[in-house]
């Protein structure tokens, strides 16, 4: 089952989590992406293959600018 097949739930409000756009900021730059994000409190969750995988990419690219 993957990250994106499984039922998540807020730690803090117990909230089943919603897909929500979220604009990410890195370095002067913004990326919008999709991911989990609780309904009541706001925290957002990246689920690893996500932070390893697009994200560690992108901060890369910026970084080499």
């Amino acid at each position: 089952m993957t990250a994106e097949e499984r039922i998540w739930k807020c730690g803090k409000c117990n909230e089943e989590l919603v897909v929500k756009k979220i604009v990410f900021a890195y370095l002067g730059h913004t990326v919008a992406h999709e991911v989990q994000v609780c309904p009541k409190c706001g925290k957002i969750f990246i689920p690893q293959d996500l932070a390893e995988g697009k994200m560690a990419g992108l901060e890369e690219k910026l970084e080499d600018k």
